[in-house]
C-alpha cells in the first residue's frame, strides 16, 4: 500500500467512525461501538474501502497506547493502591478459570490423547488466547460513562493490567513447555525488572515534573513532556522487559496521576486521541476481520469459543468480587468489564500460528470474540449503570 493511499484510507475511516459513532450514541450505546462496526462495514467483509496496512497498524497501536495512558492519568491512586489486593486475586481468577474452560472446550470437540501430547498443547493454547484481557475497550466505554474513576471503574483497569501480565506468563509456559529453548523463568524475572525499573524512575521522573508543573503550570510543554514520557515507557516495557507496551503507558500515566496538571496533560492527550488515534484504534478491529473458508465445524467452535470465553471471565472475575463482598450488580460489572478481548489475543493467536500451536482456521474465532466482546461489553455496561442511576432517581416515599 503507497502512502497516498493510505490517506485515502484514513479520510474514510475517521469520517465513517466518527458517523457510526454518532448513530450509536443516539441508539443509546456507547460511540466505540459504532466505531468498531464502522471498521466491519468498510472493511475487506463488507464494502472493502479499507484494507488493514502498516500504516494503520501502527496508528491503532499509538491509539490503544494514548488510551491506556489517558486511563493511567485518570486513576486515583488511592483508590489503586486500595483495590490493589483484590485486582490481583480478580485477575489470577480471571486467568485461571478462562484457561481451563478454553482447554476443557478443545477437548470436547476434537479430544487430547494425554496430558503432554501435541493435541493436550493445543487445546491449552486455545484457554491460553481466553485469558488476555482488553482494556482499551473498557476504558474507553467507562470514561464515556463517566464511571472510570469511580473504584469498581478502577478495580476492573487495575485487574485487566495484572490479567495481562499473569497471562503472558502462562503463555511463555506453554511455549516453554512445547519448546524447550524457551525459558519461563525469564518472563517472571523481566517482570520483577520492570516493576523495579517503573519504581525508580517514576520516582525521579514525577519530582522533575512537580518542578515544572510549579513553574509553568497550564503550560503546553507539559503534555509534549507527558506524551514524550508514555512513548518512552511504552518501548521500554516490550523492549526491554517483554511487557506488552500498554503496560508501559498505563504505568507512565500512573507516575503522572497524581501532579497538579494531570487532568490538564489528560484533556490535551484526549484532543489527539479523540480526533484520529482512538477511531483508528477501535475502527481496525472491524477492519482485519475476513471469514474466507469459514464452514460450519468453525462456526460451531466459534460459537462455543465466544460463549466459554465472555461466561468464564464473568463467572471467575466477578464471583471473585462477590466474594469479596461487593453487591451483585458491581460483581457483574467487573465480570463484564473484564471479558474483553483485544490486541492481547491477537498477539497470543499469532504468536500460536508461527509455532503451530495454532492452526489458522481458528484465528477467525478469535476475530470473532474481539468484535463480539467489544461491541457487548459497552452496551451492557452502560445498561447496569443505567440501572443504578435509575434507583438513585426514583422519589424517596415519606410517611405522613
Amino acid at each position: 500500500m503507497d502512502r497516498i493511499a493510505f490517506f485515502r484510507d484514513l479520510a474514510i475511516i475517521i469520517v465513517s467512525a466518527k458517523v457510526c459513532g454518532l448513530i450509536a450514541q443516539k441508539l443509546k450505546a456507547p460511540q466505540v461501538v459504532g466505531e468498531i462496526l464502522a471498521g466491519l462495514v468498510i472493511g475487506p467483509c463488507c464494502l472493502g474501502w479499507v484494507n488493514q496496512s502498516d500504516y494503520l497498524a501502527l496508528l491503532a497501536e499509538i491509539g490503544v497506547v494514548m488510551i491506556m495512558f489517558e486511563a493511567g492519568l485518570e486513576t486515583n491512586m488511592k483508590d489503586l493502591l486500595r483495590t490493589g489486593p483484590k485486582a490481583l486475586l480478580i485477575a489470577c481468577a480471571g486467568v485461571l478459570i478462562p484457561l481451563v474452560g478454553g482447554t476443557l472446550l478443545y477437548g470436547g470437540f476434537y479430544g487430547f490423547d494425554k496430558i503432554g501430547s501435541e493435541s493436550f498443547f493445543r487445546a491449552v493454547f486455545i484457554g491460553t488466547i481466553m485469558t488476555a484481557t482488553s482494556v482499551g475497550i473498557t476504558v474507553q466505554a467507562l470514561k464515556e460513562l463517566g464511571h472510570l474513576k469511580e473504584e469498581i471503574g478502577t478495580l476492573i483497569l487495575s485487574s485487566a493490567i495484572i490479567d495481562d501480565v499473569i497471562g503472558i506468563i502462562v503463555l511463555t509456559f506453554v511455549l516453554g513447555f512445547k519448546n524447550p529453548d524457551s525459558k519461563p523463568s525469564e518472563v517472571i524475572i523481566n517482570t520483577g525488572l520492570f516493576v523495579l525499573f517503573s519504581f525508580c524512575l517514576g520516582f525521579l521522573t514525577y519530582y522533575i515534573f512537580k518542578i515544572i508543573d510549579k513553574k509553568y503550570p497550564h503550560q503546553r510543554r507539559i503534555p509534549i513532556l507527558g506524551l514524550a514520557m508514555c512513548m518512552f515507557m511504552a518501548f521500554a516495557a516490550e523492549e526491554f522487559f517483554g511487557i506488552a507496551d500498554i503496560t508501559g503507558a498505563y504505568v507512565a500515566g500512573l507516575i503522572l496521576c497524581s501532579l497538579k496538571d494531570s487532568e490538564y496533560i489528560a484533556r490535551k492527550i484526549d484532543i489527539n486521541s479523540y480526533m484520529i488515534f482512538g477511531p483508528v484504534f477501535f475502527a481496525s478491529i472491524g477492519i482485519i476481520t475476513e471469514f474466507d473458508g469459514f464452514n460450519k465445524e468453525i462456526l460451531l467452535f466459534s460459537a462455543g469459543f465466544i460463549a466459554v470465553a465472555l461466561l468464564t471471565k464473568i463467572i471467575g472475575c466477578g464471583l471473585t468480587a462477590k466474594c469479596m463482598k461487593y453487591n451483585f450488580r458491581d460483581s457483574l460489572k467487573v465480570g463484564v468489564g473484564m471479558m474483553t478481548r483485544g490486541e492481547v489475543a491477537l498477539i497470543v493467536a499469532k504468536k500460536g500460528l508461527s509455532v503451530e500451536l495454532l492452526e489458522s482456521k481458528y484465528f477467525a474465532s478469535v476475530i470473532l470474540l474481539i468484535i463480539v466482546s467489544s461491541i457487548l461489553t459497552p452496551i451492557i455496561l452502560k445498561m447496569l449503570y443505567s440501572k443504578d442511576s435509575a434507583e438513585t432517581a426514583e422519589p424517596v416515599a415519606v410517611e405522613t
